[in-house]
């Protein structure tokens, strides 16, 4: 698979769990709707760095995620502080016993939409 083909890829993900989170969102179900906008999130990097750079590290620790994201170039850089705000609803979403707020989920699915119109700005059809 080149490089090209995984960003395409990446970016078809990001819009699925968009679309999700955009659904669970509408459904009241918060922590549903940030978990997919993160997951969106993380596959728009996906989509960025190898349309970028070439390449994309998978990684669990979100501040190397970010900084990669940081690194490959204007269109990355503009774009990490937003995946920065995404990842930090991860935990909460997924593995805490607290819950994400309504407020929460909306403003992750924003940012999720941000990435994605990033993700799809650098990525040639």
């Amino acid at each position: 698979m080149t490089s090209l083909d995984e960003a395409r890829a990446h970016l078809a993900k990001a819009r699925e769990f968009l679309e999700a989170a955009e659904l669970t969102n509408d459904l009241q179900l918060f922590n549903a709707a940030a978990s997919n906008a993160v997951t969106s999130g993380i596959n728009s990097k996906d989509a960025i760095c190898p349309a970028l750079t070439g390449r994309t590290e998978k990684s669990d620790n979100h501040a190397e995620a970010v900084a990669e994201l940081k690194g490959s170039g204007s269109a990355g850089r503009d774009s990490s502080s937003t995946l920065s705000r995404l990842l930090k609803l991860k935990s909460k979403s997924q593995y805490q016993a607290g819950s994400v707020s309504a407020s929460e989920a909306t403003k992750s699915v924003g940012w999720a939409g941000r990435l994605l119109d990033s993700a799809q700005a650098v990525t040639p059809s």
